[in-house]
């Protein structure tokens, strides 16, 4: 018997009786869920825009994407006047430091950074700070839609500190990507590499779980020393682990160096995420285009502190076939969000093809909206080592997805479906994410989070780190 569900109101929140029932029904591996009458963006090749379409859930995965599918035991949400996308792919984020969001919003060097962050705030963690700070990315994450995250977790003082990042990750309902790398200065344990594979055994066993583990490491041995910098050691590492790796700091003539090492050592593969990748040389572009390794861009990164070139490197990806992930990099500087990473990419590309063209007969080849979007869903969920598993909304992958209200009073009227989402949209648009196939946020707000107990461990967290000493 089909359940009937309020429609979505005149004010463009979903009815509570939706939320209701869903989470009555969420113990159920089979629960069936159908989104009906929205235009969905699948960011599938194959399937393209969909107007006035359906969408079923069942369990944890989309089964079928169509036209007035069967409601026969589903709860059913009316999405009419709502977008369904992916949900949107972070390729790097530096969770950890999330309590000391916009602490140097002005910071213009990467040194500054580095000592004060690092060398500084970084050494007196606790592993509690560990999980407040994870757990408040994770949870902006997923209010402005994105559901998977790789947290760059590079301080892991102690297997306690790794323990409290993963578990912050676990707590949220996000589709979390733990990287994990030792700290870049003060005391430590010295116990990375060697502790990935007690957490690989703790966290990461069976195949179908919200997390994903991987390897995180530096280009070279310029900043904290060669114990951190990727290469043949650390490389194999990872296979034996079977993960892939992020390497981090990809910069300029330096890194230009290794990635041509790693490409002759066999070390440069599929399994590679190279995160900035700005200032790089043609040989070194020739090298990870023939070699399938992926990229990270971190656009208001790059751009607002000043990262080599400061010039986010999508032209020299596009270049060797490289279709890159988006990231959001470090809060201590920069927005949470993805929707402002997609809008900065899209006007730098645009400003810098014109620019170069400027008095001349060229004629300036322009990335478009849908780039944009494909690089924060598809390929961030590529380059996150989980193309199979999210990124578009494809019959067999698992239920990653946002409905976005395309007639709120910041969208009217929905003209073009893909334009709205990148340059129209942000948080507040949102009325539902839903990962796995659950209801993480739901009528435009978060579940399952006390903010005024959140506020607090977040504040007090903040006033430890600011008030000790730096070891």
């Amino acid at each position: 018997m089909t359940d009937r569900i309020l429609p979505l109101t005149s004010s463009g929140t979903t009815s509570p009786a939706v939320l209701e029932q869903l989470q009555r029904r969420s113990a159920d591996p089979k629960r069936r869920v159908l989104f009906t009458g929205a235009t969905i963006v699948t960011m599938d090749p194959d399937s393209g825009v969909l107007d006035g379409a359906d969408l079923l859930v069942e369990g944890d995965t989309i089964t079928a994407i169509g036209p007035a599918l069967s409601r026969e035991g589903a709860v059913v949400v009316d999405a009419t006047g709502t977008i369904l996308t992916p949900g949107f792919v972070d390729t790097h984020r530096h969770a950890w430091q999330t309590q000391l969001r916009r602490i140097m919003p002005d910071v213009d060097d990467l040194g500054a950074y580095v000592m004060s962050t690092l060398a500084g705030y970084a050494t007196v963690y606790r592993p509690d700070d560990m999980y407040v700070g994870t757990r408040l990315a994770a949870l902006t994450a997923i209010d402005s839609g994105i559901t998977c995250m790789l947290d760059f977790s590079h301080n892991s003082r102690t297997p306690e500190h790794s323990d409290a990042a993963v578990q912050a990750l676990i707590d949220t309902g996000i589709r979390g990507v733990h990287a994990s790398m030792g700290p870049h200065f003060g005391d430590w344990d010295k116990q990375w590499p060697g502790d990935l594979a007690r957490l690989k055994e703790k966290y990461f066993a069976g195949e179908d779980r919200l997390l994903t583990l991987r390897l995180a490491a530096l280009a070279t041995d310029e900043v904290a020393g060669a114990a951190l910098a990727y290469g043949p050691e650390l490389a194999r590492t990872a296979k034996d682990l079977g993960i892939g790796v992020s390497v981090d700091a990809v910069f300029g003539v330096s890194s230009s160096r290794a990635i041509l090492d790693w490409e002759r050592a066999g070390i440069l593969d599929a399994d590679l995420t190279l995160i900035h990748a700005t200032g790089l040389t043609p040989e070194a572009w020739r090298a990870i285009g023939e070699s399938d390794t992926t990229i990270a861009l971190a656009p208001t990164s790059d751009a607002q502190i000043g990262l080599e070139t400061a010039i986010p490197a999508i032209d020299e990806a596009l270049s060797v076939g490289v279709r890159p992930g988006l990231s959001i990099d470090v809060e201590v500087a920069l927005v949470s969000d993805m929707f402002t990473q997609m809008r900065a990419l899209h006007a730098i590309q645009r400003m810098r093809a014109v620019n170069t063209a400027y008095g001349t007969n060229q004629q300036p080849a322009r990335i478009t909206t849908h780039d944009v979007l494909d690089f924060a869903t598809l390929q961030g969920a590529r380059t996150n080592g989980l193309g199979g598993v999210t990124g578009s909304l494809t019959p067999g992958k698992k239920a990653d997805l946002l409905v976005i209200q395309a007639e709120d009073l910041n969208n009217m009227p929905l003209n073009d479906a893909v334009g709205t989402v990148v340059l129209g949209s942000d948080a507040r648009n949102i009325s539902a994410v839903l990962i796995n196939g659950e209801p993480r946020k739901w009528n435009g707000q978060v579940l399952d989070v006390d903010l005024a107990a959140l506020r607090d461990e977040v504040h007090a967290s903040r006033e430890y780190v600011l008030n000790t000493p730096a070891v």
